[in-house]
């Protein structure tokens, strides 16, 4: 499973991202197109990856508030977890790893979701570099090596 924060306030005009990771010049779907060497422009073709991979998707975060009009995670506040549904996905399917999509993410399931983590204690928790462009300090080269290198084969 790959765990994000919350979807993002609104897409790039003209991306049709309109699933996960929506915004334009967030780098998650082009950094999958270059590790699965597959084009990724449309909620179907990115859903029959993720069916093919047996990968699940969710945002850890079902409902807050922004601040700034922002997307970035640090102006997110007054969360309401995504607790059922990410329950129900563990409890359903055996789960082998869940990557985090930053260390934000990380940090908010070691927290929130201690039950969970108590609960299937074998779920190996892998943390990938952000694919956001705002985290610099890596390229997206390097991300994509990384990402590459951690998620499963097809």
């Amino acid at each position: 499973m790959i765990l994000g924060s919350f979807a993002a306030k609104d897409g790039k005009l003209g991306v049709l991202y309109d699933w996960y990771y929506s915004n334009g010049r967030n780098q998650f779907w082009p950094m999958l197109e270059e590790v699965y060497k597959i084009k990724l422009r449309d909620k179907k073709t990115q859903q029959n990856l993720f069916r093919k991979l047996s990968i699940a998707i969710a945002d850890i975060i079902y409902q807050c508030k922004r601040q700034k009009k922002s997307s970035l995670d640090v102006h997110l506040t007054s969360f309401v977890y995504n607790t059922i549904p990410i329950t129900k996905i563990l409890q359903k399917n055996l789960l082998k790893k869940i990557f985090f999509t930053s260390r934000f993410v990380e940090k908010e399931y070691k927290k929130h979701f201690k039950d969970l983590i108590d609960k299937y204690p074998d779920i190996e928790l892998i943390t990938l570099p952000s694919p956001s462009p705002r985290y610099a300090s890596m390229k997206k080269e390097e991300k994509i090596k990384i990402y590459t290198t951690v998620l499963p084969k097809l």
